[in-house]
């Protein structure tokens, strides 16, 4: 298949000419989301380096408006670079035409041809470059085998749920066997069970295939389920690239804690105190000494006696106690959401709110039920705490 290196891409969407109003006035152009605007214009990507390996599975997320997209319409073609390098396979592609790089591209909307087949749909790029018809027939019936849209060759669009449209456009992009599959967010359109479902058959698909594949998503599950590595992105920059591990059990900055994990990370403002060849954390009401291993990685970046910080846990790591234990925190519940096998619980405490994750089998030692307005003590994990630079957001642990 083959390797894509991004050096030093940027994007720069030039400043529109001042459009006039109704009487002659000129309008300034809005700013959108919180991307930087220099002179030149909207600094939609900045200084973007990644390089993506053979048969590597990437995911682009972040909110909208990150850049996530206009990174992979320029390795695409479809959006200029204005600044740095794009290779693949060693060969820069900045200039080189969209049709020229072999790529395929599967985007949000299914983009089929209402009056074609499916086997006419996933066959006529092939037909374009005169491709043998034998050839073009075992390309479409293989592909179609391995997305289990066989039964369906014969129906055109407008006969298929938006799942198998979706398997019919993935189909269009195998038949090219091409060096590089980007995909855009195609499981936007689908309802949640068909999207988790889709999801399965792509990673089993990615697998049987064993393509280079980009995916954009904003959906930190897709994410974390389909890609060897993420690299997620807030206005334009990157802000980690590392595997889903990584990104989730050491998270760069506040904003990959905040964005990566659901529920999201509790954050507490916090004092971080060095004590002898450790650290504490400790609020008004909570002091709690810090695991060695994360001391070990705190005193690495932290010389102060004593910091302000934002101290971050994720509901996982935080277990019920009784209100005696060493180091516990009580707080009244506000609300309770069963999950299933899980109870998300929200609690007030006088530091802040926290959400903890409880199994729900665990709730039989606590009579079987918690209720909003209950009293809760509970102990945040030493070894599972994060502290962050209060200031820049960046971790210190």
């Amino acid at each position: 298949m083959a390797e894509i290196v991004l050096s030093h891409v940027k994007k720069v969407y030039p400043n529109e000419s001042e459009k006039k109003g109704f009487f002659g006035k000129k309008k300034s152009k809005e700013k959108k989301h919180n991307l930087q605007v220099t002179d030149e214009g909207v600094l939609a990507v900045q200084d973007f380096n990644l390089t993506v390996h053979d048969h590597e599975f990437v995911v682009f997320v972040g909110p909208s408006g990150c850049g996530k997209s206009t990174t992979l319409r320029m390795i695409a073609g479809l959006e200029e670079i204005t600044d740095g390098e794009l290779l693949i396979d060693g060969k820069r592609m900045n200039d080189v035409a969209p049709k020229d790089r072999d790529i395929a591209t599967v985007f949000q909307s299914y983009a089929l041809h209402p009056n074609m087949t499916v086997y006419q749909n996933m066959a006529f790029t092939l037909e374009l470059k005169k491709v043998p018809k034998d050839v073009i027939d075992k390309k479409v019936r293989a592909a179609a085998e391995t997305l289990g849209i066989t039964q369906y060759l014969d129906r055109k669009p407008k006969a298929l749920s938006g799942g198998q449209r979706q398997r019919v456009a993935i189909g269009r992009a195998i038949v090219r066997d091409p060096k590089v599959f980007l995909m855009d967010e195609p499981l936007s359109n689908l309802d949640a069970k068909l999207r988790n479902q889709m999801r399965a058959e792509l990673i089993k698909l990615r697998h049987e295939i064993n393509g280079t594949f980009i995916y954009v998503t904003h959906d930190q599950a897709e994410a974390m389920t389909l890609g060897d590595r993420i690299v997620i992105m807030k206005d334009g920059v990157v802000q980690q690239i590392g595997t889903p591990q990584e990104v989730f059990n050491h998270p760069a900055n506040i904003f990959v804690a905040g964005f990566i994990g659901v529920p999201q990370m509790n954050f507490i403002d916090a004092s971080l105190v060095r004590e002898g060849d450790g650290f504490h954390v400790e609020t008004e009401h909570f002091n709690i000494p810090m695991a060695a291993a994360v001391c070990e990685r705190v005193a690495k970046n932290v010389k102060d006696a004593k910091l302000d910080v934002t101290m971050g846990v994720r509901p996982e790591q935080i277990k019920i106690c009784k209100p005696s234990d060493a180091g516990a925190v009580t707080g009244q519940i506000e609300v309770t959401e069963l999950m299933g096998s899980t109870v998300h619980v929200h609690v007030t405490t006088p530091d802040g709110n926290f959400v903890l994750v409880i199994p729900a089998n665990d709730l039989e030692g606590e009579g079987g039920t918690l209720a909003a307005g209950d009293s809760i003590s509970f102990k945040l994990d030493a070894e599972a705490i994060h502290v962050f630079d209060k200031q820049t957001g960046i971790t210190l642990s």
